[in-house]
């Protein structure tokens, strides 16, 4: 007598919901706050470094404490004009803005080391840059879809 054992393979299905698009209003609200925090952390970097002896002259002209938080600001929006298009146009927003945000922050160094300023202060500049990148690039791609 001969015995067949038949095996059947059970399959698990999972529904999991899908992960909904990130609106518009939340990309520019967490945007212009992650921008504003950022103006807030660079202008502090900037202060702490002149507390600490750190000069902000470029080629002879000091650069105010307000005006780190200036340009933090302008160059935030522009980011966010990027973030804007690529989250319209690109296959996969969240990773272009990543990639296209690490390689301007690095070409953002470039002027800093140009710069007609002591050693110290090109850190300082450089640090700045990082600093508001460290910001305003995580709080935008956590709003473009992945």
């Amino acid at each position: 007598m001969s015995v067949t054992t038949t095996t059947a393979a059970r399959t698990a299905t999972t529904s999991a919901a899908p992960t909904p698009t990130p609106t518009l209003g939340a990309l520019l609200r967490d945007g212009a706050a992650a921008a504003v925090l950022a103006a807030g952390a660079t202008a502090a970097v900037a202060a702490a470094g002149q507390a600490a002896g750190i000069s902000t002259a470029l080629a002879g002209a000091p650069v105010p404490t307000s005006g780190f938080a200036t340009l933090t600001v302008m160059f935030s929006v522009v980011g966010l004009f990027i973030a804007l298009g690529l989250r319209r146009f690109a296959r996969r927003p969240r990773t272009t803005w990543i990639r296209t945000t690490v390689a301007l922050t690095v070409l953002s160094l470039v002027p800093d080391l140009l710069v007609d300023a002591d050693t110290s202060t090109k850190a300082l500049l450089m640090l700045t840059h990082v600093v508001a990148a460290a910001i305003v690039v995580p709080a935008v791609a956590r709003r473009l879809r992945a």
